[in-house]
């Protein structure tokens, strides 16, 4: 589909987030006869060793057996702990064990996150709360990043983990996350220096009072920047200085909010709706 220049920074970010073609070199990982993940061949000895071989690839019996793995994979050294298990789910979204965080794109198993804007609208116009990730942090250090982000943990529902994640980076108290409104949902498959993420990210909106000032609590972000909306989109549009995912996120809300000439929208929508 045609489209002007101006949307080829946009597209970049989305194709940079689109990255890898399944299956290509990667094997399925299944459960029981259910295909939930993919395996990248650097892992396919340890698997092996691990008595997880299948005919066409690799997998574990019943769910129950997916997390005693994913703590093998740790002790091998295949990746650190995050000492905070997620909920693998079949393509059909129903939960069937749980595993660390960081076991997730090793073995190319789907995971779910929650990006949230944090909105203030002043007399000169719309803004937007951003954060200054910490400079020891595993992934993206001291990149750009959201208000409020980060994953869905076991047994928790997206509005859960927003509501935790408010508190926990930003001291956003229980009453103003509530008035967050869900806007969209981005998939996304990528090959990354973790692994194969297989992400799914709810989006909300959140607009904030003028004199709410949110706080850094458990030092996974340095700081919050207030920006106007349009250096923001600036900074998706000529840097790389966001961490990947928070480009895509607000893309869609730029989209939303009318910032992309129509000639462009419709290209940039159909790309962040593209399922790969």
């Amino acid at each position: 589909m045609p489209h002007s220049p101006s949307a080829a920074p946009f597209l970049a970010h989305i194709a940079h987030c689109h990255n890898i073609m399944l299956p290509g070199a990667y094997r399925p990982f299944v459960c029981g006869t259910t295909a939930i993940g993919w395996v990248h061949p650097r892992h396919f000895e340890s698997l092996t060793a691990f008595g997880c071989a299948r005919d066409t690839g690799f997998g574990v019996d019943r769910g129950v057996d997916i997390h005693p793995l994913g703590e093998k994979m740790a002790e091998a050294g295949l990746y650190r702990s995050h000492a905070e298990l997620f909920d693998v789910i079949t393509p059909e979204g129903a939960v069937i064990g749980r595993i660390d965080r960081g076991a997730l794109p090793i073995l190319g198993l789907a995971a779910q996150g929650v990006h949230m804007n944090g909105l203030v609208r002043k007399p000169d116009g719309l803004h937007l709360w951003m954060g200054h990730r910490a400079r020891n942090k595993r992934l993206d250090p001291g990149k750009l990043d959201h208000l409020v982000a980060g994953g869905v943990c076991a047994g928790l529902t997206p509005l859960d983990a927003l509501a935790k994640e408010a508190a926990e980076e930003a001291a956003i108290p229980p009453a103003l996350i509530a008035q967050a409104r869900p806007v969209s949902h981005l998939r996304y498959t990528m090959e990354r220096p973790e692994g194969l993420r297989r992400d799914l990210l709810h989006c909300f909106d959140l607009y904030l009072p003028e004199a709410f000032t949110p706080v850094p609590v458990d030092g996974e972000v340095e700081r919050f920047e207030l920006v106007p909306i349009a250096t923001a989109f600036a900074l998706v549009r000529d840097t790389e200085r966001l961490k990947f995912n928070v480009n895509l996120v607000l893309i869609d809300l730029f989209l939303r909010l009318g910032m992309v000439p129509d000639e462009d929208a419709s290209v940039l929508r159909q790309a962040l709706d593209a399922v790969s």
